[in-house]
């Protein structure tokens, strides 16, 4: 019973459970909740620039080849072309079979409720991706910090300071994430309040369809990914059955992202490929984004009867491959990515996006949770591509004889003469 009560992914379910308990029978009371959700994200958004930026500085100072931090990068980029390609072609082609937009009635679409949304898709640029995502930024200023730290003659007492500032932020995550129960209760009692699951009702089958894809992408395609390198993708499932809990309670992967992290090195991925390939992932690795956003397009198409040629849908898909690689660094990103393609397709009315306003948080889950999904996945993967993965820590880590993630007292940096 005590391990029960001290165990934080009964109480992060326990939370969930509650939250939507509350949101079905007390909806006015339960959108009141939002702000618990939404303080949770925000605390643990300060940790992540933090700990992105020691990680990658003290690995990438610490590896010495310097050809092997862009030898990693660039396999990085080209695994997240590839399976994100992969992603968006089995989006295309279950939309293709399953067909859930026929028979869906258009009825009176609100169609000034996505007019936020179309606005910023005509004001989405590059330079303005690049610019308004502080993450991406981070990445690249700690590489460059990190290289040069790797040449500095006296990096040994800067790396120290570094590594005692290390210590001290993750202890501090660790804190705050006792406290995921409260944010997982407030975004579940939010979503179920002011949505409904009556809302879900006229789009069942597309929402049944977005659920089933994800779930065929993350147990076939990551599964064989995993599988090539002889890892368990249920038992890394199940090491990070906390973090999957915080990301469905709260419907954001940055909730949990700072964990993964921790969790990826803990089970042997060596420091500087988890603290390239995780970040960058979050921008550039959106497997369940871009599942989601070939589904809605065709899904829009089919409701307006938009029969598409072989051109046309080749087109959308390289339009995807591009748009879909910003949707992380956009506030409402799903919706700004999917406006700013139907807008540059042309062929499907950009009001349709109405129809899926009530049912995309209930969508946002599958998609967080893709996403996160797919860059452990990815992490593990480039990390024994490297060679830079411990498999006698994985055993350990999978098999619950690993330390526990709260950090006795951080040492103190060794002043050096």
């Amino acid at each position: 019973m005590k391990k029960i009560v001290t165990n934080l992914t009964f109480w992060v379910l326990t939370a969930i459970i509650s939250g939507a308990l509350l949101g079905h029978f007390a909806p006015e009371t339960a959108v009141q909740m939002e702000f618990l959700g939404k303080w949770f994200i925000n605390v643990v958004k300060l940790f992540i620039n933090p700990i992105i930026f020691l990680t990658i500085t003290l690995g990438i100072s610490n590896m010495g080849d310097l050809k092997k931090v862009g030898r990693v990068g660039g396999k990085a980029l080209l695994y997240f072309e590839i399976v994100t390609t992969a992603a968006l072609l089995i989006g295309v082609l279950v939309a293709n079979i399953i067909r859930p937009g026929d028979g869906v009635a258009t009825g009176n679409l609100n169609n000034g409720a996505i007019g936020q949304y179309t606005q910023r898709a005509e004001e989405f640029s590059w330079w303005k991706f690049v610019a308004d995502n502080l993450t991406l930024q981070v990445l690249i200023v700690s590489i460059f910090v990190g290289i040069f730290l790797s040449r500095y003659a006296g990096k040994e007492k800067v790396l120290n300071w570094f590594s005692v500032a290390s210590k001290w932020v993750f202890r501090g995550l660790h804190l705050v994430m006792r406290f995921a129960p409260i944010g997982a209760f407030g975004g579940m009692a939010y979503t179920i309040g002011k949505y409904g699951i009556a809302t879900l009702l006229p789009l069942a089958k597309l929402m049944t369809t977005v659920y089933a894809t994800m779930f065929l992408f993350v147990f076939i395609v990551l599964n064989a990914l995993l599988r090539y390198y002889k890892v368990s993708l249920w038992s890394f499932l199940k090491y990070i059955r906390e973090e999957l809990l915080i990301v469905l309670g709260t419907s954001s992967s940055e909730a949990a992202l700072p964990a993964l992290m921790e969790k990826l090195e803990r089970m042997g991925c060596a420091k500087p490929v988890v603290g390239l390939v995780v970040p960058a992932g979050y921008s550039f690795n959106l497997d369940g984004t871009t599942i989601y956003l070939s589904l809605a397009t065709l899904f829009l198409a089919q409701v307006f009867g938009v029969e598409l040629t072989l051109s046309q849908i080749l087109t959308i898909i390289g339009i995807l491959m591009v748009t879909s690689k910003g949707a992380a660094g956009v506030t409402g990103s799903g919706f700004v990515v999917l406006a700013s393609t139907l807008t540059a397709v042309r062929v499907i009315p950009i009001e349709g996006l109405a129809l899926l306003l009530g049912v995309d948080r209930f969508m946002s889950e599958a998609r967080s949770i893709t996403n996160f999904i797919g860059n452990g996945v990815a992490t593990i993967f480039l990390a024994n591509n490297e060679k830079a993965f411990d498999r006698a820590k994985m055993e350990q880590a999978f098999s619950g004889e690993f330390p526990p993630l709260t950090d006795p007292a951080p040492p103190q940096p060794v002043l050096t003469q």
